[in-house]
């Protein structure tokens, strides 16, 4: 860490599920760019958190960790400024999370609404594991691992954060006022519509565009995506509000006059969405040009990733080992 001034301390991750997409970048990763400046980060690879709901699929996990890390660095954020680290490497928040499971009752984790997607997207009913009920619990630790003061979200994880408020409210007042309330940091756009327009972004709907798509893969998935599906020929007026061809060049799209004269000519008819779909293409893969060249320079020294993840680690260790260290005197788990 360069800045000896950076005193607020910032935990946010991904999980190590398959590569990243333009749906992660503007929901956080464009917000962490920013924030490693002016915070001390540590990015968490949410190993354990991936078991919760991919637990039969560790056999790409070690590659899934390794490619997680090679988006980031592509992107720009940098493990000279922050912190990369390997959760399952961390046992002082495997060790919080039973700690704090008895503070937080069984029906209150049921409310959160993420936990009821999960539970709804995998078809489980009440079958589900007791790792994927009380990973809420895990991600409060996580945060209180580091005595947080702010986790960069998207607006789905909001119901997350305050879950460790309340957490860290209960500790503090059952026990010793010692952990941070930490406070959530919305990025401008939490949450990307995916290609078909469905829902946002995600690997598991197949719908998303990744950041180590290449030219050719990011031209096929836009000329496929969703418009205004009332829209039947290019001379019938369009809807650009919700539309994701719009969605997309809203944010991509840094001409404003010819974003202007898309929107305006679409609106009347007189626009085919060839014309915008070849338009957005051309911005996304300006866009992902940078990131491409960057990864490219990444891959020719992949080794030096492990090093990153294992030296990450050891300090995530050494601060989370600290502050646990605090936690278990104040519950008077020491003789």
């Amino acid at each position: 860490m360069n800045d000896k001034n950076k005193s607020k301390i910032l935990v946010t991750g991904d999980r190590p599920t398959g590569n990243l997409h333009l749906g992660h970048y503007v929901g956080t990763l464009e917000n962490r760019i920013k924030l490693q400046d002016t915070y001390d980060c540590f990015f968490l690879i949410a190993d354990l958190h991936m078991l919760t709901t991919h637990q039969d699929k560790v056999d790409s996990l070690k590659e899934n960790i390794f490619e997680l890390v090679i988006d980031w660095i592509s992107v720009g954020l940098d493990p000279n400024k922050s912190c990369f680290y390997l959760q399952s490497r961390i046992p002082e928040i495997s060790e919080l999370a039973v700690l704090l499971s008895m503070l937080c009752s069984v029906p209150r984790i049921q409310r959160i609404p993420t936990l009821k997607e999960k539970i709804a997207a995998m078809n489980l009913s009440e079958n589900y594991s007791l790792g994927l009920l009380s990973y809420p619990v895990l991600m409060s630790a996580d945060i209180l691992a580091f005595n947080a003061s702010v986790v960069p979200v998207g607006e789905d994880q909001l119901s997350h954060v305050e879950l460790t408020r309340e957490i860290g409210r209960r500790f503090n007042s059952t026990y010793k006022n010692i952990l941070n309330e930490p406070e959530p940091l919305i990025s401008k756009v939490s949450r990307l519509v995916g290609t078909d327009g469905q829902g946002k972004m995600s690997k598991s709907l197949n719908n998303s565009i990744y950041l180590c798509d290449s030219e050719a893969t990011v031209k096929k998935k836009v000329m496929k995506m969703f418009t205004d599906p009332n829209r039947t020929s290019a001379d019938v007026p369009g809807k650009v509000e919700g539309n994701p061809v719009f969605i997309y060049h809203d944010i991509f799209n840094n001409n404003l006059e010819e974003l202007n004269d898309f929107k305006d000519r679409y609106k009347k008819g007189k626009i085919g969405d060839v014309e915008v779909k070849d338009s957005l293409v051309k911005n996304i893969n300006q866009f992902l040009g940078p990131i491409r060249e960057k990864r490219s320079e990444i891959l020719k020294n992949k080794s030096e990733i492990l090093d990153i993840i294992i030296e990450g680690s050891k300090r995530a260790q050494e601060q989370a080992s600290k502050n646990l260290e605090l936690i278990r005197d104040a519950m008077s788990l020491v003789l």
